[in-house]
């Protein structure tokens, strides 16, 4: 027979197993579950159960932790903190249902186009935020740092490698397209990484270029801007900001 083991040993052993299982909010809050479960006279099922989703809240916290973690975000903007009223022209009902983040399951692009300071990249970043905390693994980056990034790679011989960062993530957040000129080379990578996401992966882009106007991006390369924009626009939704800079808000007003 198997001697009984002390209250002490037993704790021991039980907190072994559950570190073994990664178990741990079940290891913190095991005993004081238990003292107030006996306290109020519950079940022994329904402590198991509060048990266990505590533990998988505390999973899904901490996955969409590590999932924003790895999205890169240069700074947390929610769609709550956006202000309405200040751009003279946006389509707010558009916008909002862009957050239902159908287009994500779809592999469709969302792409915001309007002038500095009207807030595409909050909304870009909220929107990136929200499919963090829907389970999305997400990506934020400039065009231009992921152009270098891959003008590195390479020079690097690991252009491979670097692409795959750019076309895993259920979503592709590509910032600032058109703020800074870029170079037949640029324009070549930026294309590999549209056209293997083309059906595959979701993007969200910010630019301040119309469509009329994204030759003059990619280094007047007409031919390979419109391969770019079929690729983009085969499923996108497209939305125009219309306004002055909030940033020169202060200026203006004086």
């Amino acid at each position: 027979m198997t001697k009984t083991q002390s209250p002490g040993k037993l704790q021991a052993a039980l907190d072994n197993n559950l570190q073994f299982l990664k178990l741990l909010f079940i290891k913190s809050n095991c005993q004081s579950f238990a003292l107030s479960a006996a306290n109020n006279h519950a079940p022994h099922l329904d402590y198991l159960a509060s048990l266990i989703e505590g533990e998988v809240l505390s999973k899904q916290d901490r996955a969409c932790a590590s999932r924003l973690l790895r999205a890169r975000f240069p700074i947390l903007k929610t769609l709550d903190q956006f202000q309405w009223t200040w751009p003279k022209k946006i389509d707010r009902l558009q916008l909002q249902s862009f957050f239902r983040l159908d287009f994500i399951g779809a592999h469709a692009n969302v792409i915001l186009l309007g002038g500095v300071g009207l807030g595409k990249t909050h909304l870009s970043i909220a929107l990136g935020y929200a499919a963090c905390q829907a389970g999305h693994s997400v990506l934020f980056t400039t065009a231009i740092d992921a152009v270098q990034a891959l003008i590195a790679a390479r020079a690097a011989g690991r252009l491979k490698q670097e692409l795959r960062k750019f076309t895993k993530p259920d979503l592709l957040v590509l910032d600032e397209l058109g703020f800074l000129p870029i170079d037949k080379v640029g324009a070549d990578l930026l294309f590999q990484i549209i056209s293997q996401r083309y059906e595959c992966g979701s993007i969200v882009i910010t630019s301040n270029r119309v469509y009329k106007h994204w030759s003059e991006i990619f280094n007047n390369d007409s031919t390979l801007t419109s391969a770019i924009l079929d690729r983009l626009l085969h499923h996108a939704e497209t939305s125009i900001i219309e306004g002055k800079s909030f940033r020169a808000k202060d200026s203006i007003d004086q």
